[in-house]
């Protein structure tokens, strides 16, 4: 049987996490590697937050290097590889969100985060909708109604409520330009 045959049993992925991390730790590195080179990107970003061996194992340059040039071909490999300290995983992340949501100059939201963007680079990280630890969210259980209603926010809040609209909108403009496309 070559690598390519290949296929994860259903039973297989009902193997707790802990024990497949374990079995796995037995196998030489270059057999982990390539059961890892087997999965796409986001896969192989998933298999990172398993355990510290996983990790190391999901994050070989190699591995990002092979994935990076398996989707945008040898000349974008060469054009794009990193320089200095930059690794792959990374270049591979800033290609994949530049094709996603484009060159120019955006604000996206991924997840509660929003950011600013540029060229797929994240230039900002200019806030989120989860609460900050610590912080009071009331509501009119908490409150009552009448002073709920009463309440005044901080100004901060205009501006995030502003900010997180923009985000919004620019995220639902980017899904109706590609719906129209398909």
């Amino acid at each position: 049987m070559g690598w390519g045959d290949l296929h994860i049993s259903s039973r297989l992925l009902r193997l707790p996490l802990l024990f497949l991390c374990r079995s796995m730790e037995r196998l030489p590195v270059e057999v982990c590697l390539k059961i890892l080179s087997l999965l796409d990107h986001q896969n192989l970003a998933t298999a990172q937050l398993v355990c510290r061996k996983w990790k190391i194992l999901a994050s070989d340059d190699t591995l990002w290097s092979n994935l990076f040039t398996q989707r945008w071909g040898v000349d974008h490999a060469t054009f794009f590889a990193p320089e200095g300290s930059k690794l792959w995983k990374d270049v591979y992340a800033v290609q994949d969100r530049g094709d996603r949501v484009g060159l120019g100059l955006k604000i996206i939201r991924e997840g509660d985060d929003y950011y600013l963007v540029h060229q797929g680079e994240i230039q900002r990280h200019l806030g989120s909708r989860r609460p900050k630890t610590g912080e009071i969210i009331h509501s009119p259980a908490t409150v009552g109604e009448e002073e709920f209603s009463n309440m005044v926010e901080p100004s901060s809040g205009i501006l995030d409520k502003i900010l997180f609209f923009i985000g919004d909108l620019e995220s639902a403009s980017v899904h109706a330009k590609r719906s129209r496309v398909l």
